[in-house]
């Protein structure tokens, strides 16, 4: 089996908001400018934190989730990234044993050193505890160093660094500092297109850690390619396939553009705010995104709502997820209580609500097999439509209907088709 070193970490901490993707651009940005090529995943299902990702290391940012996934596809994705890579960065979800299947899991299962990060900001040597806790509740984990987020002083810093348990190193600090903090609004991290200094902020970021501490790297971890050797059907050639993209629809696994080119898809980007018009196409891909933030821009584009009514009508493969979904209703209202007509080829309304209205992974089980994905949404429908099936939490929680009217597949489900060429096919082949 062909295995590839690299040296790696998987960033991790105790929790959401304790500065994981703030740490994580700041050393891939620093790496990067010192000349290394820096390839930086995200744990779970996440488009907002990736944008942010790539901008600070320059290279494609693709997710890393084992239920999502499956473990072949994740050790793969892996391999293939040591191929090229200097230094592979993790940046994980919500804290280090969270989740259906948690930064931790993959940490462990991988072989992947951890760095923690901790928000130091209201506590001394209760730190050391907190890491000694971290490292020692479940067996197999390498916790290699910690940084300690949002500190106060230099003196600060050393009360936090005196309190590690012996073998953890300190790996640096990052000060409070407004300047680099990241802003955020209800679905999380503001989209890094949205930050006119993002790149300052981030230049600033790899300065604050570089200067604080000891840019440690762990020695280099070995990455195999699995057992499997998994190859895509070309059944896509000259189908073209038309993507929205744009500050209203950009929530889409780079893993499924990936798939549909492998597999012979011609991919044609286009923004429904600003074009005039959708390039013409055998298939339609609406991706999530904020339908919500637009909605006068999306509702003012007559003659995009024109052409795209006109493909749904004529029968052809459409996908809509999430906020592509809201997008094909007769009308959706924004938190002011804003109403405005959209293209209405799939009976119902929508309202922005003040709290979440659904969160976490699903899977459905259609006539060709199990594609599997998740849901994150503010908003709530009222759809006069057959409901097909339903998406379904592994575990818990609130299923998600499916709604299939011809050619045309709607939801509030995140698909991930990385490893689902028989997805693609039932979908997008006209």
């Amino acid at each position: 089996m062909h295995t590839k070193s690299c040296p790696a970490l998987l960033v991790s901490a105790p929790s959401s908001h304790s500065g994981k993707t703030t740490v994580t651009a700041a050393l891939a940005r620093y790496w990067t400018q010192q000349g290394k090529k820096v390839r930086v995943f995200k744990t779970g299902p996440d488009f907002l934190d990736p944008m942010l990702l790539e901008q600070a290391s320059g290279a494609p940012v693709h997710q890393l989730d084992l239920w999502m996934m499956g473990e072949d596809n994740c050790r793969r994705r892996l391999a293939e990234a040591a191929q090229e890579a200097d230094l592979i960065l993790i940046e994980g979800v919500m804290g280090l044993y969270d989740g259906h299947t948690s930064s931790a899991d993959i940490a462990r299962l991988f072989a992947i050193p951890l760095l923690l990060v901790v928000d130091g900001s209201a506590m001394a040597q209760t730190f050391g505890a907190l890491v000694y806790g971290l490292a020692s509740y479940q067996p197999g984990l390498n916790v290699f160093g910690v940084v300690a987020n949002r500190v106060n002083s230099a003196g600060h810093a050393r009360y936090l660094q005196q309190s590690l348990p012996e073998g953890i190193h300190f790996c640096g600090y990052m000060p409070s500092n407004d300047s680099i903090t990241l802003p955020e609004r209800h679905l999380g991290l503001v989209q890094a297109a949205e930050l006119p200094d993002l790149d300052q902020r981030l230049d600033l970021a790899a300065e604050q850690l570089a200067s604080h501490g000891a840019l440690l790297l762990p020695p280099a971890s070995e990455f195999s390619y699995p057992i499997s050797n998994k190859t895509w059907n070309d059944g896509l050639n000259g189908v073209t396939i038309a993507v929205a993209r744009d500050a209203a629809f950009s929530f889409i696994y780079r893993d499924n553009l990936q798939l549909l080119q492998q597999m012979g898809a011609q991919l044609r980007f286009f923004s429904p705010i600003s074009d005039q018009t959708m390039p013409e196409a055998d298939a339609l891909y609406l991706p999530g995104g904020y339908p919500e933030l637009y909605l006068d821009e999306l509702a003012d584009n007559q003659s995009m709502l024109h052409a795209i009514r006109s493909h749904v009508q004529a029968d052809k493969p459409t996908v809509a997820e999430c906020g592509g979904m809201l997008y094909l209703l007769n009308g959706l209202t924004n938190k002011e209580g804003h109403r405005r007509d959209l293209l209405g080829v799939l009976p119902g309304e929508a309202l922005m609500e003040p709290r979440l209205s659904g969160l976490g992974v699903l899977s459905a089980s259609f006539p060709f097999g199990e594609v599997r994905g998740h849901t994150f949404h503010f908003s709530s429908c009222q759809i006069r439509a057959e409901t097909t099936l339903e998406a379904q939490h592994p575990v818990h929680g609130q299923p998600e209907p499916v709604y299939q009217q011809g050619r045309l597949l709607a939801s509030y489900v995140h698909w991930y088709l990385g490893d689902q060429p028989e997805a693609c096919l039932a979908w997008f082949k006209p």
